[in-house]
């Protein structure tokens, strides 16, 4: 009967079941039923067309996505009550045509070695942007969506061609992108790759860490760079927090198999210019250079991650640098913490740097790196010249200066209102200082900042003085808060060291879990703290056996579908819990992605109308249309027109669900009773009434904003009441247990 009639037939007999848009798909794809004749055998010829996927069901998700937000508020922990500005950014005009030859171009053309040549070849500064990445770390707690990244790709391609690099990716915006934004941060290097492709992307490794917070078998940072540079990516900033050369071969090794180019970053810190400050000297750092220069990196790089050198010291750390190693490439990474980073940079590039660190002016200073236009002006018409037009950086500076104001409730500027100098004595990173803050209030010390501050630097004494940078910045800054919530001065940790529960980051990193700091362990604290628990010795992650990809892939295809990737294999192994919650999160919502920064954080109003891309070509158009009141289940209806469709949605409103709970306060004065040591959620209770427990035995596990805390039992006997479950969540002091001797 021809197509025509065989579409009816279709119709007719599967217009009742739900499978019926799946198996028509499947109809309209079929080579056969396109391009010949078809009869009505075809249905029995072909069983593979009741091969069903699923439907995604994207719009029904995204309208209970929009409601639940509308309901309860954002789903992304917001650290400051700020709205997201009602202003869209305005894309400045992008010429029409391919982009102008990049660097990019020529690694492609020339590989790693080559470019690395041609860097070193090239006359005048050039500049990395740390735009895409570091900048909204250090500013916008790294919330910077996908969805505004890409509206601005195709100028940067088009008019900052001879940029050195733009670093996108790696560092914390991998997990950031899963946890707090719900979307794929493979996703996003795929996205860009395609927006921008002369500049080469640049991204942070942190050693043996990869993009973890931990050491990983050896094969999953081999695994890892290789999925990262078929995704695009192209120069891989390899670093350790404690400057532990194994940890940081390992990683060099893995990105330079991987076809990437490698550039090895000495983490600074103290002062090379200071005589009083020689723990990390001139001479220090001249050997640590000499080890990577041997291990074959491509470029050398400083990365001053609190933003502590000063000009005298940049020009003397960089010109030892460059007399000893005049042919390697020299790239030095800061902050502007201080305010100084504008000054330090030209230092640094008088003193033969190749490339410095830049963001946007309107994403640059205080805990941001220097400004692009600052350095760009003051570079004109001099040797240092950067060749990039001052009023495309203009252009480029107004769109993020609005884009910003999109993330307003995670902007540093709500609690911060200047650059600080006293980095330079309590040295917190850049990139961290934000989230420490916001970290802060959540566990109720908002009003301490100041005490956190200075905490942290007897915290980074108390642990011997260490290099600080992810994940070492963490372990100093979970102990800092630690202290300022305990009310605990230097000298009262180092006496009750063997009686305090410590954050699980000290513990392991006393242990030796991310490798052995300059000068080695703090003596006798590290004792008191461990006991008898186990140290390792040497690199860690050559003690673990090799991840089983085969074994985790089919675990994931078990749980989620046949839809898995190489990629998502690859974040369940950097990250499992957060990839498990990632994937739970999208089947529920959907491809929230798609939505603009506004909706995503604060969800429509009423009344208004939108649009939403979905892919190339299907759009929605939606209008919020009501509230309705809370019925007896605690749930609320939120109506919308859904392509001029009348749809509604059910939510839970979790506020006026949620019962008064009154948890009590443990007692100091009644000896056996434990309390919470911080805010935070109950991760697991390691005992039951009834059990035998040692003084130091762990008790429960705690967790706050990447801060895990284990409790421990104060005393030795047997556990009397049991006052918490997995998943509470508890106020400081809250009484967790009893015990009776």
């Amino acid at each position: 009967g021809g197509p025509e009639n065989f579409i009816q037939i279709c119709v007719h007999n599967f217009l009742s079941y739900v499978t019926n848009i799946p198996f028509l798909q499947n109809v309209f794809s079929n080579h056969q039923f396109l391009y010949s004749t078809v009869d009505t055998q075809f249905i029995d010829e072909n069983p593979d067309l009741f091969n069903l996927k699923p439907t995604q069901n994207r719009a029904q998700k995204l309208l209970h996505y929009l409601g639940h937000v509308m309901v309860n508020g954002p789903t992304t922990p917001i650290p400051v009550k700020a709205k997201p500005s009602s202003i869209d950014p305005v894309i400045p005009p992008v010429t029409m045509g391919d982009p102008p030859v990049g660097f990019r171009d020529v690694l492609l053309r020339d590989g790693p070695e080559g470019f690395a040549k041609a860097v070193r070849n090239h006359q005048g500064l050039l500049l990395m942007d740390t735009t895409f990445r570091d900048a909204h770390q250090s500013l916008l707690a790294t919330r910077v969506r996908t969805h505004d990244l890409k509206k601005i790709s195709p100028f940067v391609s088009h008019n900052f061609s001879n940029l050195y690099s733009l670093e996108n990716w790696g560092g914390a915006t991998f997990d950031v992108a899963m946890r707090f934004l719900s979307e794929c941060p493979w996703k996003r290097l795929q996205e860009l790759r395609a927006l921008i492709p002369n500049v080469p992307f640049q991204m942070l490794l942190r050693g043996a860490n990869a993009v973890g917070y931990t050491n990983y078998p050896d094969n999953a940072v081999f695994k890892f760079c290789e999925v990262a540079k078929e995704n695009g990516m192209d120069i891989f900033r390899v670093f350790d927090s404690l400057n532990y050369v194994p940890n940081m071969l390992l990683g060099m090794e893995a990105a330079g198999s991987a076809g990437g180019v490698v550039e090895a970053a000495i983490s600074y810190t103290g002062d090379v210019s200071d005589p009083m400050r020689q723990k990390y000297s001139l001479d220090y750092y001249l050997q640590l250079a000499d080890e990577l220069v041997k291990a074959g990196t491509h470029i050398l790089c400083i990365k001053d991650m609190a933003g502590l050198l000063k000009p005298e010291a940049s020009k003397l750390l960089v010109g030892a640098l460059r007399d000893r190693f005049p042919d390697v490439p020299i790239h030095v990474h800061t902050h502007d913490t201080a305010g100084a980073g504008v000054a330090a940079m030209l230092a640094c590039a008088e003193a033969g740097a190749d490339v410095v660190d830049v963001a946007v002016d309107s994403m640059a200073g205080m805990t941001s790196q220097p400004s692009m236009g600052a350095i760009v002006a003051c570079a004109k018409g001099t040797k240092l010249d950067t060749g990039i037009a001052l009023e495309k950086v203009f252009d480029y500076s107004e769109y993020w200066e609005v884009a910003r104001g999109l993330y307003a409730p995670f902007d540093c500027t709500a609690t911060m209102k200047s650059g600080n100098a006293d980095v330079y004595e309590n040295e917190i990173p850049g990139g961290q200082y934000t989230n420490l803050h916001f970290q802060a209030h959540s566990m109720g010390l908002g009003n301490k900042f100041k005490e956190v501050k200075k905490a942290y630097a007897e915290a980074n004494k108390l642990l011997g003085d260490l290099i600080k940078v992810t994940p070492s910045s963490k372990i100093v800054g979970d102990l800092a808060q630690f202290m300022v919530q305990n009310d605990l001065s230097r000298a009262e940790v180092e006496e009750r060291a063997d009686e305090l529960s410590f954050p699980l980051s000290v513990v392991e990193f006393l242990q030796g879990y991310i490798g052995i700091p300059h000068g080695g362990f703090p003596e006798p604290l590290r004792s008191k703290v461990l006991k008898s628990l186990p140290r390792i010795e040497g690199r860690p992650g050559a003690s673990l056996p090799p991840m089983d990809f085969k074994a985790l892939e089919d675990g994931l295809r078990a749980t989620h579908g046949d839809e898995i990737t190489p990629e998502d294999v690859m974040s369940a192994a950097m990250y499992p819990k957060v990839f498990q919650e990632f994937k739970e999160f999208t089947a529920n919502f959907g491809p929230v992605d798609c939505l603009s920064t506004r909706l995503f954080l604060d969800g429509p109003k009423i009344a208004e109308e939108f649009e939403v891309e979905l892919e190339r070509g299907k759009i929605l158009h939606i209008k919020a249309l009501a509230l309705g009141d809370l019925n007896k289940a605690g749930q609320r209806e939120v109506f919308f027109e859904l392509n001029g469709q009348l749809r509604s949605v059910l939510v839970k409103d979790t506020v006026a669900m949620k019962e008064m709970k009154f948890h009590p306060k443990a007692q100091k004065s009644i000896k056996g009773q434990v309390g919470a040591p911080m805010p935070g959620k109950v991760l697991e209770v390691k005992v039951e009434v009834g059990s035998k427990v040692e003084k130091g035995q762990p008790l429960c596990v705690l967790s706050a904003m990447k801060m895990e805390t284990v409790v421990n039992s104060p005393m030795a006997g047997t556990v009397k009441a049991v006052y918490v479950t997995a998943d509470a969540s508890l106020e400081g002091d809250d009484l967790i247990l009893e015990i009776e001797e």
